[in-house]
């Protein structure tokens, strides 16, 4: 749909056979918007009568199989499997020949997991819409790392009334604008390289004077909270091949990790970028502290322990010697079979705004205990630099960027051309 004059397209997805009242609602209500509407229907029990413009029967073949097998087979978990499975090869078609700008959806739990499955496998920045009975609670089973928007459905999808009215009007002009101003983003030219960072609140100044620099270099730096989500987020993009470099600044995911806390990402950060063979320039950012909610919530076992009130939602822990000691040790063990170059920065006076002299969480014999064992283990191969200041220091910021700026350089040019996000 590119070009000035090109009307939008919107793709609805979804259960016909149990939705088709909403999802006829919802289809009028988008059109009404001045888009052009696909219906992809991947009901089980849905026959040809529904008026899908790509129909259960097409969905099931798509994933090998037969609708109304998987219907009679009275298997509900076997067939909403088969049914995503074709669902998620369907709308990729349809995404690859251009056919779509937005796609959009209505769901309880079954509908909102194939649903956001299909949306998953798309590109991050493709407008993705879904109008969710799961959507007030944890939706990060249906979001993942991707760019879902979820709109709580306060009642049922289950026919239409008048706040189903409303709640559907609504997401329908969402998707609409949403889908319009993308039909221009398909004409974009090349992007700037793109490079990854991690940071938080405590190394927001490294990472800030940083990308400043990288930016003023021609490069687009895309950063990401180095709690939560963020981390895998960053490494998902790897493995998208948008982001092209990465200055791992705040590693503190793995003391999360580590300590258990609920901000904790997957055991494999930190190795992605090495398995890509990307370069990556690493520092230990605010791994002088594990992240609980509230001090209430912080376990425990760990009351005795040195606690810093970040605010109101966020309670830091300091990491011990021995805690330390063994990030130390974790972090060359992910970085050493790193196929692309790699550099740590070791910042000798506090690897966070806390872990500075006269701050709540100084502690020099913890930070040597995680600067001494990351040195013993890492390769020969990995350089290390150690700086004399404190992580936030403009001129281990510089450093940083300089030597990332170096890699890419040297690196870049070879590589093929980057997806689109």
């Amino acid at each position: 749909m590119s070009g000035d004059e090109a009307v939008a397209t919107v793709v609805l997805l979804g259960t016909l056979d149990t939705k088709r009242a909403a999802y006829d609602f919802f289809r009028r209500r988008i059109e009404a918007a001045g888009c052009e509407v696909t219906v992809v229907d991947a009901g089980v029990m849905s026959g040809s009568e529904t008026g899908a413009d790509v129909t259960a029967d097409e969905v099931a073949r798509a994933a090998g199989t037969d609708r109304s097998v998987l219907a009679s087979a009275g298997d509900r978990g076997r067939a909403v499997e088969a049914m995503t499975r074709g669902a998620v090869d369907v709308v990729g078609r349809l995404y690859r020949r251009g056919a779509f700008d937005a796609i959009a959806g209505l769901g309880g739990s079954g509908g909102t997991a194939l649903i956001s499955a299909a949306m998953r496998a798309l590109p991050r920045g493709v407008p993705k819409l879904i109008v969710s009975t799961k959507a007030s609670g944890d939706t990060r089973p249906y979001v993942g790392t991707s760019d879902i928007v979820m709109v709580n459905s306060v009642v049922d999808i289950d026919g239409m009334n008048s706040i189903s009215e409303r709640i559907l009007s609504n997401a329908a002009a969402a998707v609409a604008g949403m889908a319009r101003a993308a039909t221009g983003f398909r004409a974009l030219g090349p992007r700037r390289p793109r490079i990854g960072a991690t940071m938080s609140g405590v190394t927001t100044p490294c990472v800030t004077v940083a990308r400043d620099l990288l930016e003023s270099r021609g490069y687009e730096v895309l950063v990401f909270a180095a709690t939560g989500p963020g981390g895998q987020t960053m490494e998902d993009l790897m493995r998208d091949r948008v982001i092209s470099a990465v200055l791992d600044v705040t590693t503190t995911a793995l003391a999360d990790e580590l300590m258990g806390s609920p901000l904790a990402t997957p055991p494999d950060r930190l190795e992605t970028a090495g398995a890509l063979g990307l370069p990556q320039v690493v520092s230990l950012g605010a791994l002088d502290m594990v992240h609980f909610g509230p001090v209430e919530t912080v376990p425990h076992r760990f009351r005795d322990r040195t606690l810093y009130k970040h605010n109101a939602a966020v309670t830091l822990m300091r990491t011990s010697p021995s805690e330390c000691a063994e990030l130390g040790r974790r972090i060359a063990r992910k970085l050493n079979p790193a196929r692309g170059p790699v550099t740590v920065f070791i910042p000798l006076r506090g690897v966070s705004m806390i872990d500075v002299e006269g701050g709540p969480f100084y502690d020099p014999v913890a930070d040597a205990a995680l600067f001494d064992q990351l040195k013993a283990g890492l390769t020969p191969d990995i350089e290390v630099v150690e700086c004399d200041t404190t992580i936030n220091d403009p001129a281990f910021a510089r450093a940083m960027a300089d030597r990332l700026d170096t890699y890419c350089r040297a690196w870049l040019p070879a590589r093929p051309r980057e997806g689109t996000p």
